[in-house]
């Protein structure tokens, strides 16, 4: 069977829409609603988030849904019986974000195993080695038919971003800066021109622009020069506000067609 991300991206044209949200945040069994309601309105992929004591990529918006989901009683194995049954009625592309520790405590090639029975198409793992990654996550991830998504910021070198890009399948995640996640009001110049240099690459992997999407000004720079954006910390301000997933999603798409 073809990798859900592989076919979203062979067949979905540009300005795609993808999600971020942390399990278990608002509340514990919050989840399954969440990416079911988040489909239902039209976004192309999501980003699961496993809620770590130490996101070190993330902003306070983000790191605040980790540590009340940690409270709530969230873990990785209860997030695998949550998504159980998720591929019932759901069909986008879904990928897990997080950090190593506990995906190690976990164990690999079990994470691999209980992702696929979870359908689980791929992991974005920030703080993952790339050495670590050709050498030992890979081939366990291959197996399982799973993407490992790499990230780039704009100070990444061209020579580092086109060895990632031989060497991993999927999309390639553009961070828009080298800061840590969280909603901006516009890209200036200096994002723009990095966005420009890597548009001018021709990669073989599609790219998504993340890290400050907020709004259509954001949305419509990321996707100028991307096959789309990645949005998480306006959408989990909205669903932290509203302590509706519906609500919160109605709010964004307002913020992303002003």
């Amino acid at each position: 069977m073809k990798n859900r991300i592989n076919n979203l991206f062979e067949t979905t044209n540009n300005k795609l829409l993808s999600i971020y949200f942390c399990a278990g945040f608002p509340v514990l069994d919050s989840t399954v609603e969440v990416i079911k309601t988040l489909e239902k309105n039209g976004v192309n992929m999501i980003e699961i988030g496993i809620p770590f004591s130490d996101p070190m990529a993330d902003g306070t918006v983000i790191q605040d849904a980790a540590t009340k989901a940690l409270r709530n009683g969230m873990s990785l194995k209860l997030l695998f019986n949550q998504l159980e049954n998720i591929r019932g009625n759901v069909k986008i592309p879904l990928i897990l974000m997080g950090y190593l520790n506990p995906i190690m405590q976990y164990g690999f090639e079990n994470f691999c195993k209980r992702s696929v029975e979870a359908g689980i198409d791929g992991f974005i793992i920030p703080d993952l080695p790339f050495k670590d990654y050709q050498n030992d996550y890979r081939p366990i991830a291959d197996k399982y038919n799973l993407r490992i998504i790499m990230l780039i910021t704009p100070e990444t070198s061209d020579e580092r971003i086109k060895f990632i890009d031989q060497n991993t399948d999927g999309f390639i995640y553009m961070v828009s800066s080298a800061s840590t996640t969280g909603a901006q009001s516009s890209f200036n110049d200096k994002k723009l021109e990095y966005f420009n240099r890597i548009n001018k690459m021709n990669l073989h992997n599609p790219r998504m622009v993340g890290f400050g999407i907020s709004n259509k000004a954001t949305f419509d720079a990321a996707t100028e020069y991307s096959r789309g954006g990645i949005i998480g910390s306006k959408f989990v301000s909205l669903l932290e506000q509203t302590n509706d997933p519906q609500k919160a999603i109605t709010e964004l798409k307002k913020a992303l067609n002003k």
